[in-house]
């Protein structure tokens, strides 16, 4: 029996409940689901990668067939090392489109075996991105509406702390 494995990536600076939406989601079209933390040593998030890890752990842990990891460098790579023949790619809006093509088609390119589904995230979820959770909760808006509770939390600590 082959296992369908499908890897959900992105920076998740943090997870908000779209991101969420996209994995739970996903879960049920796939017998293994990676949700993959981008380690970009160019930018440097709010949360560590680490932290990040830890706060998608903690929000799926009843999603039994997710793990949670990390990765550097191309995505294709990564893949092709735990086996995924598919990305999923959550899209919130036209506007997302470009972009996502843009990465589709260079992960095309460097391999042709593995595909991109994208998923459109439900429309409650559509205008939240990890930016505008971040900007709010720096100015202590309430976001327990657009991020898991666990994360609104350590937003509130990190922005505290700072």
């Amino acid at each position: 029996m082959t296992i369908r494995k499908a890897v959900v990536p992105g920076s998740f600076d943090p997870i908000t409940l779209g991101h969420l939406d996209i994995i739970t989601r996903s879960a049920k079209l796939f017998d293994e689901v990676h949700v993959s933390v981008l380690h970009n040593t160019n930018k440097t998030g709010l949360f560590t990668v680490q932290e990040r890890v830890q706060m998608i752990e903690e929000v799926t842990k009843d999603l039994d067939n997710v793990h949670v990891g990390y990765f550097e460098g191309l995505l294709i790579d990564y893949c092709e090392k735990i086996g995924a023949e598919t990305i999923v790619r959550g899209l919130r809006a036209v506007s997302d489109f470009e972009y996502e093509m843009q990465l589709t088609s260079m992960n095309k390119k460097l391999n042709d075996h593995i595909e991109t589904l994208y998923m459109m995230t439900n429309n409650k979820y559509s205008f939240i991105s990890s930016s505008i959770a971040k900007e709010v909760a720096k100015f202590g808006g309430n976001v327990t509406d657009i991020v898991p509770i666990q994360v609104a939390e350590a937003l509130k600590k990190k922005y505290q702390g700072l």
